[in-house]
């Protein structure tokens, strides 16, 4: 049965939560489906990692961590990305460190601190381009994802076909890294 089923089975027979606690945190990051007993490598690198939240949020120690995750939202859908987002945010608050790499914007907009390394892939990136709180990545003339930040903090879905590309940036970063507004020196 999947964790949703299990929950459902369970619940009548479980009211200290033993059994249904962890499987309800399954269902807080997406994982409602998954069946018990499947094997973990039959899980996307997604899945993985989500998988990886339960086990910290099943901890309970007040000793300080730092979490690492890479590309937790493989494969969610928009309302399982809110869902992960406001685990991120619980962990946080338990006073845990949270560090995810990632491209999806939704996840970008809410983090407290983003370092946009690039400015392309593979052999024409490994800069930092820009670093800061969303809203300032988004004021950095020579940041893809800057660029692509600005619609979504305005409220607005991101038009990533009909937007103009920015241009590209010189190998010397420096003169290219630049606060919208800012004054040069």
């Amino acid at each position: 049965m999947t964790a949703a089923e299990a929950i459902t089975f369970f619940k009548p027979l479980d009211p200290h939560k033993k059994i249904t606690g962890p499987l309800a945190l399954l269902s807080e990051v997406g994982l409602d489906y998954l069946r018990l007993g499947q094997p973990v490598n039959a899980l996307s690198g997604g899945e993985s990692q989500r998988l990886k939240l339960v086990h910290h949020l099943t901890r309970k120690s007040n000793e300080q961590s730092m979490l690492i995750f890479d590309e937790p939202t493989t494969g969610l859908h928009f309302d399982d990305v809110a869902l992960l987002i406001n685990v991120f945010n619980r962990l946080v608050e338990e006073g845990k460190s949270v560090i995810v790499i990632e491209h999806n914007l939704e996840v970008i907009k809410c983090a407290d601190w983003v370092i946009d390394i690039g400015p392309e892939g593979g052999t024409e990136g490994g800069l930092i381009v820009a670093a800061g709180t969303p809203e300032k990545v988004a004021e950095v003339d020579a940041s893809h994802t800057g660029r692509f930040l600005i619609p979504i903090l305005a409220g607005q879905q991101a038009r990533i076909a009909e937007e103009p590309r920015r241009p590209r940036p010189s190998k010397d970063l420096s003169r290219d890294i630049r606060v919208r507004g800012a004054r040069e020196h």
